[in-house]
């Protein structure tokens, strides 16, 4: 996996090559001096809950984890609030209008995407839906799995954050 430090050689300000890492989260650049800091993206997961209070889980359809489980969510969208974002991933993933959001837990993340280390601080929110009969998987989206706390298979779900977000839940 590529991590910034091997790949960003020059300086988003003014183009110079002159663009050197300072360790763990930053660079700095020689020629105009913009000190860069490598930060954490904002990402979403939901918890949602159906009668029988199973945890609805989505099988991921893209890279990481193709084909495992996660709690349905993504990326947090430039001027977007974690809560917009949560409800608009709902929507988008599966079909559902979410109507009430509380935070749970947050947890860091290293994202591996094509190859390329997208740092996150994932963070996960206890949703009321207002039905599921609208339920339709689409998007980043394979399938849902129905899981309790006594059926959970913790090796199906590919990213640690996500267990320890639902781990979170679970122990209150």
């Amino acid at each position: 996996m590529t991590k910034p430090e091997r790949v960003l050689k020059y300086c988003p300000r003014c183009g110079s090559k002159r663009f050197n890492f300072q360790g763990v989260h930053s660079f700095l650049c020689d020629n105009c001096e913009l000190h860069y800091f490598i930060n954490s993206s904002a990402a979403v997961a939901a918890l949602i809950e159906n009668e029988k209070g199973e945890l609805l889980l989505t099988v991921r359809a893209f890279e990481p984890h193709k084909g495992m489980l996660d709690l349905p969510g993504g990326f947090v969208d430039i001027n977007e609030t974690v809560e917009d974002a949560v409800t608009r991933e709902i929507k988008e993933e599966l079909n559902l209008d979410v109507t009430e959001v509380k935070f749970i837990a947050s947890c860091p993340n290293e994202y591996v995407y094509s190859g390329y280390s997208v740092y996150t601080c994932d963070m996960g929110f206890l949703c009321s839906v207002s039905g599921w009969e609208n339920l339709l998987v689409q998007d980043d989206v394979t399938g849902i799995e129905l899981v309790s706390r006594e059926n959970i298979d913790w090796d199906k779900i590919g990213a640690e954050s996500i267990k320890k977000i639902i781990r979170a839940y679970w122990n209150g």
